[in-house]
């Protein structure tokens, strides 16, 4: 990507006059609304990162359990199995990304998608590997730090098909992230993103997923990811009706893509009941989050959570991101101090832990992530342009 020549001022200047002249109304007002932060997608986000953190932390065992003491079962008996749902909060995640890199990838060239994406993810997740490798590094902490050069790999966020130990377990979600903007890019922002070409990416992804799934053929699920596909083509789909409402295709995609969507994350999170499981999850219950998910995002496309408009939630948005990087790794060291070493009690353990990582987050977005994204941004935007 950084070789592609930057097209001639002239030539971009005749496509965005060729564009504005042949949009509909629908598009042209669409694209005014675009101008426009939708904050009640930033809270949504932050609730997303908080249902995971609640999965992480008294949802399941494992590593949480090593810093509880004992299994979260115990200390949680009446909420450990609703805390078991809040890994769907990844899903949730997926469509909003479907919708927001939709939405920033029309009308952007290559470089600008490539520079934002970039800007946009690496200075707060190279920040956590450091925070996280150095923590797990000092002798009182029980968890061990990932091998040196394991470490270094991880700043390239290749580590997974690698073959590498991760710093960060929340960084599988990314590998998949990078891949949808991989797909995203070569597929519609290089030849232009347009309403066509959108329907036409959604539709041939949709039917090469499955047809990817039943091949069982790695490399193909490797590129196609068909677990996840659904929700970013949802998320797709409803940014399409963000843009005009009465687009019956869009609606036909959003539809298809929740059904596909439900029955992923049922195969994948259900099982049958065992009393010696760590929690049982309903199959209904599954649908309706993700039936929440899909109907979120999809109120705030059609404008209907307009009036959640609230400043605050625009540094929820912010916090979201450096949020999830960091609590999972670091929360385990933080409740291990709390519960076992100051002998706080689980709940009041599990507040300021939260607490504390949002606060963590805050200093991540104002002290990190406020100056080295648009540098970052300037700095791929601007060299070899010429």
């Amino acid at each position: 990507m950084t070789t592609l020549a930057a097209a001639p001022a002239r030539a971009r200047a005749a496509v965005r006059a060729t564009s504005a002249v042949a949009a509909p109304a629908s598009d042209t007002r669409a694209a005014r609304r675009d101008t426009g932060r939708l904050r009640a997608l930033d809270g949504l986000r932050l609730i997303a990162a908080l249902m995971v953190a609640l999965y992480h932390y008294g949802g399941r065992s494992g590593d949480i359990s090593r810093a509880w003491g004992e299994s979260p079962r115990s200390l949680f008996p009446a909420l450990h199995g609703l805390f078991a749902y809040g890994c769907l909060g990844v899903q949730i995640f997926f469509v909003i990304s479907g919708f927001v890199i939709c939405m920033s990838g029309w009308g952007r060239p290559l470089r600008a998608f490539f520079a934002s994406r970039v800007a946009r993810l690496m200075p707060a997740y190279w920040c956590a590997i450091v925070l996280v490798t150095a923590v797990f590094a000092l002798p009182p902490v029980i968890y061990a730090a990932v091998s040196p050069s394991d470490a270094l790999l991880n700043l390239t966020l290749l580590q997974q098909p690698l073959g590498a130990d991760r710093v960060l377990g929340v960084c599988w979600t990314l590998w998949i992230e990078i891949r949808f903007y991989a797909l995203f890019a070569l597929c519609l922002v290089l030849p232009g993103v347009t309403r066509r070409r959108v329907v036409l990416f959604c539709t041939v992804w949709t039917m090469l997923a499955a047809i990817a799934q039943a091949s069982g053929e790695p490399t193909l699920d490797l590129i196609l990811m068909p677990q996840y596909a659904a929700y970013f083509i949802g998320g797709m789909g409803l940014y399409l009706l963000h843009r005009n409402r009465r687009d019956t295709t869009a609606w036909g995609i959003v539809v298809i893509s929740w059904l596909i969507g439900q029955h992923y994350a049922v195969a994948s999170l259900w099982h049958h009941h065992d009393p010696a499981a760590f929690s049982h999850r309903s199959a209904t219950v599954i649908i309706a989050i993700v039936t929440a998910g899909f109907v979120l995002v999809g109120a705030i496309a059609l404008g209907a959570l307009n009036w959640a408009n609230w400043r605050w939630l625009t540094v929820a948005g912010a916090l979201t991101y450096p949020f999830y990087l960091v609590h999972e790794h670091l929360g385990w060291v933080v409740i291990r101090q709390l519960h076992h070493g100051f002998g706080i009690s689980p709940w009041a353990t599990f507040s300021v832990t939260v607490a504390g990582m949002l606060v963590l987050a805050w200093l991540m977005n104002r002290y990190i992530e406020k100056w080295a994204t648009p540098l970052l941004r300037r700095s791929l935007t601007t060299n070899g342009a010429r």
